[in-house]
């Protein structure tokens, strides 16, 4: 028995190492994504940066009248983030008629203390639009261009927002 236990430890050590490598390295990579984030913003803090990411990302996927053919109403949709209150993101959306004419802005905040920091997206195959969903309860958060690597930079960099928003 203390054979075949003995066996079982020595093939379960380096998989468990290798999973502590694993950890190590994703933290690394958060860490490189984190300084390359600074590097490009030219700043020493890590909120501005992930907020002037977010927002860089935000206006090149904006969802525009131009990608809306064939649709009634087309119109601009166009997204912003800034830091509210502690623990709160505040979300603007402005919507503009395709004549630029009509503009309608809403604010939306958003609480992130107590929840799980991973914005889920879809974007469906027949559709123009990639959805970002509210991490707090699922509701649609915003749309943007269907762009799947885009929308996989979008969600990453508001993930790391929130935890940043989360840490105080």
């Amino acid at each position: 028995m203390a054979m075949l236990l003995g066996t079982a430890l020595c093939a379960a050590l380096p998989a468990l190492a290798s999973a502590a490598d694993e950890g190590a390295l994703q933290g690394a990579e958060q860490a490189a994504y984190l300084d390359g984030l600074k590097r490009l913003y030219l700043t020493d803090n890590e909120r501005q940066a992930l907020l002037a990411h977010s927002n860089a990302l935000l206006e090149t996927y904006a969802l525009r009248a131009g990608y809306q053919v064939g649709q009634a109403q087309r119109q601009d949709l166009l997204y912003r983030f800034a830091v509210g209150n502690a623990g709160e993101l505040i979300l603007r959306e402005e919507s503009r008629g395709q004549q630029g004419t009509a503009i309608a802005v809403r604010n939306q905040r958003v609480p992130v203390f107590g929840i799980d920091p991973f914005i889920r997206y879809e974007c469906p195959t027949g559709g123009i639009r990639c959805v970002l969903f509210n991490p707090a309860d699922g509701s649609p958060l915003l749309s943007i261009v269907r762009d799947h690597q885009g929308a996989g930079e979008l969600a990453k960099a508001l993930s790391f927002l929130i935890r940043n928003v989360q840490k105080g």
